[in-house]
Parts: C-alpha cells; structure tokens; sequence
C-alpha cells in the first residue's frame, strides 16, 4: 500500500512565506513523479509550477516534494494536493496516487 500525505498548510498574511512538505511512503518500488496541484474553492484543480513566487524541490533518497512558497497572495488561497505516480511492489504498472490535501489561507 502507497500513502501520500501533505502538511505545512495554514493561515498567512499577504507577502508572507510557507514551505509545504509531501511524502510518500508504503510498499514503494519506484516514484516515477511527484507533482503538487491546487484547488480553490469552485475552481479546477490546477498544476503548480515551479518558478516565480514557487520554488519546488524532491529528494529522491527521502520520497518528498517540497513547495516553497513566498510572497503569497489571497488568490493563492486553496488545497495544495500532492499526486504521486508509483509502482507499488505488489504491482506491475504505475498508479496515481492522491494525498488528501492541506489548505493553504492568504489573508490579512
């Protein structure tokens, strides 16, 4: 079994920084891709890239993904999912695997 699980999600000020952290672990043979997504409320999930105001980073040898984030803005309010694909020792293909989410609020 594969568990994804996000965290570092909270409440911050405009112009403030947050680190958010997701990490896979379970019966794990191999990661072919971590990717962080994001879903304001009555909108489409959306993928979030790195650049910018975004800096994501993975370390292979712990199976995390990491987004930092700076100078957030109220429209960067919403739940940060990480999506892993993962090849499972139990299984002989690749599976998409959701973690359940960490809020992420931007106000003053």
């Amino acid at each position: 079994q594969v568990h994804v699980v996000e965290s570092g999600g909270g409440l911050v000020q405009p112009g403030g920084s947050l680190t958010l952290s997701c990490v896979v672990s379970g019966s794990i043979l191999d990661i072919s891709t971590i990717t962080w997504y994001r879903q304001a409320l009555g909108k489409q999930r959306e993928r979030v890239a790195n650049g910018g105001r975004f800096t994501i980073s993975r370390d292979n040898a712990k199976n995390t993904l990491s987004l930092q984030m700076d100078n957030l803005k109220p429209e960067d309010t919403a739940a940060y999912y990480c999506n892993a694909v993962v090849r499972s020792t139990t299984s002989s293909f690749y599976t998409n695997y959701w973690g359940q989410g960490t809020q992420v609020t931007v106000s003053s």
